[in-house]
């Protein structure tokens, strides 16, 4: 056995030392590369991408030539790609290093992800002590692509046997960074998921997980910072935006649509309302500075209140750091961005419930986003939506109150007439800023607005839906119909006031009357689909 672990040894540092004399190292690495692309090609019929958009990798390949917004990438606007799939892998294969000091030989990195790996350590047995080469890997480079300065900069993403998203990195950088190993990478290299789960922490690492503590007390503060410095980046590419995906989040409820525990973000560029109550499966996009000219910090932040009881509280947020240029960025002041050809696309807080409870959320202001499609060798010119199916007794849309044809005569004391008159109207879908004669807002404070939007049954059109059904009939409806809308780039955008109570005409400050809403307004949930005529 003592032979066999001095000759391992020497062969590893026999390895190392090779690499300075060898003079056909190029055209042997070339020879490498390109063999790896015949084997892919005769083997499968394709060469590798390594990039998948739904993991949000650190290291996509960027298009030589610009996207056409909105376009995303299909059969007719395909960006051209450079496959390079041993790029970063091999020390003198990126320009960028070629005056790096030789003395770090080629395939330290390897020996290093081999041994941090247990590939020699772990080959004893827990009761033998001997570990021949245990402080090896600590006095070898951890990566390797030679940039000792940053051990990180060369992680890619990766998904855990278990589904969870995390980076490939070296056994004992993920240890490190408080990582949990979790299914193998390739050349040793472990699939690190990234946790943190406390308040107050600091996010340094890409696919980084945010997990609520066991206890949470109100009121209180739970908050993160998420570090945009270049040197967390592949190849120090600059981070524009950040995509937040809420795998869980619960708070409490809003009263009369004002959220009571908070959910907030700051150092962000575009618009991100606050939001609470119920929103597993939604996500954002957060637009930031780019981190190479101002590597701006952004901070998010749960405020409990007081006196909301034992509601329970917890939440798991992945957090993706996006690089700029990279083709899957969401476009400029879109919060939500959707890439496929179908989907659900929810308002905040809403959920599959029966009432009566207020789950619209005030002070919304912003816009969802979707990228135009291929479908059957096509590019999609329409977007439609419907409303989604409820199994629960939940609503499917209802955005503020429809309000009567005739107003009260006496607000205050309104007849038996006029309050049957205002429940019947309240059931009916909604068009419109305002009535006719301008004296009364219908869909001016809270709307979804469909620019173009049109029934392709009757023809019928309309720009502003509220109400409590999505129809673009003028005068109500009691069902809500497919809404399709042509103009491009697509897009949603939604609008609430900051109250659900009823607001009084004011004519030397243009202000419309507008009827109180209903006690369970609870948003939207809307079907879309990509179509091509």
């Amino acid at each position: 056995m003592l032979k066999l672990n001095l000759f391992l040894f020497v062969v590893l540092v026999s390895t190392n030392s090779s690499h300075a004399c060898d003079e056909t190292s190029d055209e042997q690495f070339a020879t490498v590369r390109q063999d790896s692309d015949d084997y892919w090609a005769s083997a499968y019929g394709y060469t590798p991408n390594t990039f998948d958009s739904r993991y949000y990798q650190q290291n996509p390949f960027v298009p030589s030539e610009p996207v056409v917004p909105y376009q995303g990438r299909s059969r007719l606007n395909l960006p051209k790609f450079k496959i390079e799939p041993f790029k970063g892998y091999i020390s003198n294969y990126n320009a960028d290093y070629e005056n790096q000091a030789e003395g770090r030989f080629a395939l330290g990195g390897l020996k290093t992800s081999l041994i941090n790996t247990g590939l020699f350590n772990n080959r004893f047995t827990p009761a033998n002590t001997f570990r021949p080469f245990q402080g090896l890997g600590t006095r070898s480079p951890v990566v390797l692509n030679p940039e000792f300065e940053n051990p990180i900069s060369t992680f890619d993403g990766c998904i855990s046997p278990n589904g969870e998203s995390g980076i490939c990195a070296p056994g004992n950088i993920c240890s490190l960074f408080g990582g949990r190993p979790s299914g193998a990478c390739v050349l040793g290299k472990v699939c690190c998921i990234n946790v943190i789960t406390a308040c107050g922490g600091t996010v340094t690492l890409n696919n980084t997980f945010w997990q609520s503590p066991a206890t949470i007390s109100a009121p209180t503060t739970c908050s993160l910072s998420i570090k945009l410095d270049a040197k967390f980046v592949e190849q120090k590419r600059p981070i524009c935006q950040l995509r937040l995906d809420f795998i869980s989040f619960t708070t409490a409820q809003p009263v009369a649509g004002t959220c009571v525990d908070t959910f907030q973000v700051g150092g962000s560029t575009n618009r991100v309302p606050v939001i609470c109550g119920d929103n597993n499966g939604q996500h954002i996009y957060i637009d930031v500075p780019s981190s190479a000219t101002k590597a701006t910090d952004v901070q998010l932040m749960f405020n409990f209140a007081a006196g909301t009881g034992t509601i329970p509280r917890s939440w798991n947020i992945k957090i993706a750091m996006l690089p700029c240029g990279a083709s899957y960025l969401a476009p400029k002041d879109c919060l939500q961005y959707f890439m496929s050809s179908t989907g659900v696309v929810r308002s905040f807080n809403w959920r599959d419930t029966p009432g009566p409870a207020t789950r619209q959320l005030n002070n919304q202001n912003y816009n969802i986003c979707f990228r135009t499609e291929e479908i059957d060798k096509q590019l999609s010119n329409q977007v439609c939506f419907s409303t989604c199916t409820v199994t629960n007794g939940g609503d499917a849309f209802s955005i503020t109150t429809r309000p009567p044809a005739a107003p009260p005569v006496n607000p205050l004391a309104p007849t038996a007439a006029e309050l049957a008159a205002a429940a019947a109207a309240a059931l009916l879908s909604a068009v419109g800023a305002t009535n006719v004669a301008g004296t009364q807002a219908i869909c001016l404070n809270d709307f979804l607005l469909i620019a173009g939007g049109v029934n392709p049954a009757t023809g019928l059109a309309a720009d502003r839906f509220c109400g409590n059904q999505l129809n673009p009939t003028p005068n109500g409806a009691a069902t809500s119909v497919t809404v399709c809308t042509r103009i491009r780039p697509f897009m949603l955008s939604y609008r609430t006031d900051g109250t659900e109570a009823a607001i009084a005409a004011n004519v030397p400050l243009a202000i419309i009357a507008a009827a109180a809403d209903a006690p369970d307004n609870v948003g939207f949930c809307l079907d879309f689909q990509h179509r091509t005529n």
